[in-house]
């Protein structure tokens, strides 16, 4: 028996590592040491993954990793390795592969036995802790009995996996695909799967389809179509007023359990808070087309108002739950809050009707328990209710009192035991983070949301962006980690950029999103037009993942389309247009068997027929009239519209007449030759750097954009 000692993992910078720190099991964390030192010992290697936030891997590690008998078990007969999916998402979906294509399903935590050439013969995800032991008794027996069975089985298995993996290579679609045609095809085939009475596709559980909203939204815009104004209205409005939205604190849980969006799985993720508070900013931008202060119509049906008034409260809510409950102190956004807390799962969420009444008093406490759907019986457990908003107040008096009434819910709230943090820094989810609060900020006139961006990216540049240009995926307490950046990162950082760089001017970050898009070009390409999620000089796994559909965030392929494409159209360049359609060509082959997972693909594409139209404000900032062009501009876009701001220059705004001002105007040539016109703002609605004559009123930027 190998006594206990200190694991391995106390030198890990993951919080997810950090918690099994202090584990009996002999934990190693993925390194060439732990396979070495299996291939010494002659005994399969186990491998485990998880993540801070994951419910029934806290199960599993308090049940079973957290026993001395179990992890005795353990400790004799495997090597064990501890694998953060969000630190190292290369490894897990690798082995998620192998588990899906063994049990038919997968999920966290993962349990993945394998040889010391980490070929994987025996999968699975959960086990309690009886049937865990008794697993590994078996494993430890098949190896030592049925050694000549079990190789046999993990090479085919590893073969299958590579084999697999090579079927997304050179996957494009035909050349010159209709995009119009593929993305009305898509939204007729996400309509026979569309819930019309609950919203959201599919049954339980339902995640929050934040890709496909960006493209139902943008297909809206250009189209107007009735029947993907439907689906958008009817998820965003389900999502909105259930239990997976926070009723008090803003922000969204990770899914629904049920088909009702009542009950959540109470994880917050920043990558689904940015998603989602992106995708409900634009869809108030779609209603706020005709809002006070913007003025003007449009041929669409935007959402009523009290839907405008639910989406815009969404957006600016998730936006201030990531800066309250997500900032680090280095300026960067945390992965995750717990589910748990003491108590348990959901436990810092959860209400009774006694106890609204302690916090309200009684008549204000039974009033708040029926607007906020909190019952005697209970919709979670042990008689507790998730708040939901299924309606509001038909009276403004009604509405004041519901927001009273949820401040002090809050107040009250923040004194119980909160949920743990997850705080490491991914790069890619903060790049998401930084192109919402951006974006949120001018919509909004949210001058917070955009200084909040501009410091994560800072932290982005100083401490993620080495000195060879490339990305570390993690950091925490502002120093980096190890793991490097894959192509998610790159693409959503650079996205990120090219946003902050469109709401403030500062053409720096979109230099620097173009040298990360190189990185993409020169190390990700699979040769074929698509992408491999990890870089040439990546490490070498059983084989080279490149999955080009949405999971729980845009594939990298897709992202990468999305920056590729927004950055040819601010600096004019074929090159990296091309490489945008051409990661693309996967689309009409996914799309016409089942949309979901091009979400964001489609919304590329829906750019594509847009132009994407190139919008050049030249002006200073600090005058209102800049302002009121930028704030008309943004409200107008349609859909992957791209935005450049320089300061401009005296002149009539006509080629000849014009230059360009000082500074960061010089970096993006969108901006070249676009000038004042007689001394002030001026607005150039662009496609392909050919250009409409440039404007200098709201009035008629609405009227340009429109054209």
């Amino acid at each position: 028996m190998i006594g206990f000692m200190a694991n391995r993992l106390n030198r890990a910078t993951s919080p997810y590592l950090l918690q099994h720190a202090d584990n009996p099991v002999d934990w190693w964390p993925w390194s060439a040491e732990a396979f070495a030192e299996a291939r010494r010992r002659d005994v399969p290697v186990m491998l485990s993954v998880g993540y801070a936030a994951c419910h029934w891997c806290h199960v599993m590690a308090h049940e079973s990793f957290e026993d001395p008998a179990t992890a005795a078990i353990v400790n004799d007969n495997v090597v064990a390795i501890k694998v953060d999916r969000e630190e190292r998402p290369d490894i897990d979906a690798v082995y998620m592969t192998a588990t899906q294509a063994m049990t038919g399903q997968g999920g966290w935590p993962m349990t993945v036995f394998m040889t010391p050439d980490g070929e994987p013969f025996y999968c699975g995800t959960y086990f309690p802790r009886q049937q865990f032991t008794a697993l590994v008794q078996a494993v430890a027996r098949a190896w030592g009995q049925e050694r000549g069975d079990v190789l046999d089985s993990a090479q085919r298995t590893a073969a299958a996996l590579a084999e697999h993996a090579a079927s997304y290579v050179g996957a494009g679609g035909p050349e010159g695909a209709a995009w119009d045609v593929v993305t009305a095809g898509a939204v007729d085939a996400l309509d026979r799967d569309f819930d019309p009475v609950l919203g959201g596709f599919g049954d339980a559980p339902k995640f929050p389809p934040a890709m496909l909203l960006e493209f139902l939204l943008r297909h809206v815009s250009r189209t107007g179509s009735p029947e993907a104004s439907r689906m958008a209205a009817g998820t965003f409005e389900a999502m909105a007023r259930g239990g997976m939205y926070d009723q008090i604190g803003g922000g969204f849980a990770r899914y629904s359990v049920d088909a009702t969006w009542t009950v959540p799985h109470f994880e917050k993720m920043l990558y689904d808070n940015a998603l989602l508070a992106r995708a409900y900013a634009h869809w108030w931008r779609l209603a706020g087309r005709g809002a006070p202060g913007v003025g003007g119509t449009t041929d669409l049906q935007p959402p009523a108002a009290s839907q405008a008034s639910l989406c815009r409260r969404v957006a600016e809510e998730t936006c201030e739950f990531m800066l309250r409950e997500l900032l680090t102190p280095e300026g960067g956004f945390a992965a995750s809050l717990d589910a748990d807390s003491e108590g348990g799962e959901g436990a810092y969420y959860v209400w009774t009707p006694a106890q609204l009444r302690d916090v309200l008093g009684a008549e204000d406490g039974a009033w708040a328990a029926e607007a906020l759907g909190v019952t005697q019986s209970g919709t979670f457990e042990h008689g507790t209710s998730v708040l939901q908003r299924r309606s509001d107040p038909a009276d403004q008096a009604g509405l004041e009192r519901l927001d009273r009434i949820r401040g002090l819910l809050f107040a009250d709230r923040d004194g119980r035991p909160r949920p743990a943090r997850d705080d490491k820094v991914v790069a890619a989810w903060n790049g998401m983070a930084i192109a919402v609060l951006a974006e949120a900020g001018l919509l909004f006139d949210r001058p917070d949301f955009v200084a909040a961006a501009e410091h994560a990216a800072e932290l982005l540049e100083s401490v993620h962006l080495l000195d060879n240009r490339r990305l570390t995926r993690t950091s925490r307490d502002g120093v980096a980690g190890t793991s490097a950046g894959l192509l998610e990162d790159y693409a959503c950082v650079a996205s990120g950029l090219l946003a902050l760089s469109g709401a403030t001017g500062t053409g720096r970050w979109a230099a620097v999103a173009g040298e990360l898009l190189e990185t993409v070009l020169s190390e990700f390409g699979d040769g074929h037009g698509g992408f491999f999620d990890t870089a040439s000089d990546g490490e070498r796994l059983l084989f080279r993942p490149a999955d080009p559909m949405d999971n729980a965030t845009p594939s990298g392929t897709f992202a990468a389309a999305d920056a590729l494409l927004s950055y040819a159209a601010l600096y004019g360049s074929s090159r990296h247009r091309e490489a945008a359609v051409a990661a693309l060509g996967v689309v009409p082959a996914i799309a016409s068997r089942y949309p979901r997972p091009a979400g964001t693909g489609l919304a590329v594409a829906e750019a594509l027929l847009s132009g994407p139209v190139e919008i050049a404000i030249v002006g200073p900032l600090d005058d209102t009239r800049t302002r009121d062009l930028l704030g008309t501009a943004m409200h107008q876009a349609p859909p992957g519209a791209v935005f450049a701001i320089g300061t401009g220059s005296t002149g009539s705004g006509l080629p000849g007449d014009s230059s360009l001002g000082d500074g960061d105007d010089e970096e993006i040539p969108l901006l070249a030759g676009r000038g004042l016109v007689r001394g002030g703002p001026a607005a150039y609605v662009c496609r392909g750097f050919t250009c409409l004559a440039p404007v200098t009123t709201p009035a008629d930027l609405r009227a340009a954009l429109r054209g």
